[in-house]
């Protein structure tokens, strides 16, 4: 059977109730980078968050809930990204502007160590590997109507190649911040890979 994705019980819509929402998300997100995701608790989040036990459950059923939400909020910052990026696309410079976006995704990940560690969470179980693998498809599907114009002949595989674009991206940018990696070289062999990939089949059409 195939696992559900998790989402919030509700979601605020009065101003202090998004205020307590907000700051629940922000400390388990602190927390993840203190304590790491096994050690993380609800008790802990809404103690730091300074909120009741019971309004944490109000909106969010468990830790793994909250985690796929963090991980949302970290889709929906790439997606406000990618639309401003395809705004260049296409044009005769925009290896250099692929060059650009991955420097700023690998920016987040390299000086925000929450990032990993929200991705790591969401790789735990069955029901968030699912979630998380819904929000990357929500970038996949914007970077396949991004490079469309670079693949025009590509219009069946033009879904699976953005999904192995999103999914090779993140992959590599986790494993660029791991201890004893160096991030500057694993960034600059993604981008090698990914200008590659696309220009192959820009040259292929």
């Amino acid at each position: 059977m195939t696992p559900q994705p998790l989402v919030p019980r509700k979601r605020p819509t009065q101003e202090r109730s998004k205020r307590k929402f907000s700051a629940m998300l922000s400390s388990a997100r602190e927390l993840l980078i203190d304590v790491g995701f096994e050690s993380l608790t609800c008790e802990e989040i809404a103690a730091r968050a300074e909120v009741p036990i019971g309004t944490l459950y109000q909106y969010f059923a468990n830790k793994y809930v909250i985690v796929c939400e963090l991980d949302r909020q970290d889709t929906v910052a790439v997606r406000e990204e990618l639309t401003e990026f395809a705004t260049e696309v296409p044009s005769l410079e925009w290896p250099a502007l692929l060059e650009k976006f991955l420097d700023h995704l690998a920016a987040l990940w390299r000086d925000d160590p929450s990032r990993r560690a929200v991705w790591l969470a969401v790789q735990s179980t069955p029901a968030t590997r699912a979630t998380a693998s819904e929000n990357e498809l929500v970038l996949a599907q914007q970077v396949s109507r991004l490079i469309a114009p670079l693949t025009p002949s590509q219009r069946d595989r033009r879904d699976m190649m953005s999904q192995v674009l999103v999914h090779t991206a993140y992959s590599l940018l986790s494993f660029s911040v791991q201890d004893g990696h160096d991030h500057d070289e694993t960034v600059a062999e993604l981008k090698r890979m990914l200008a590659g990939y696309l220009l192959l089949e820009e040259a292929s059409a």
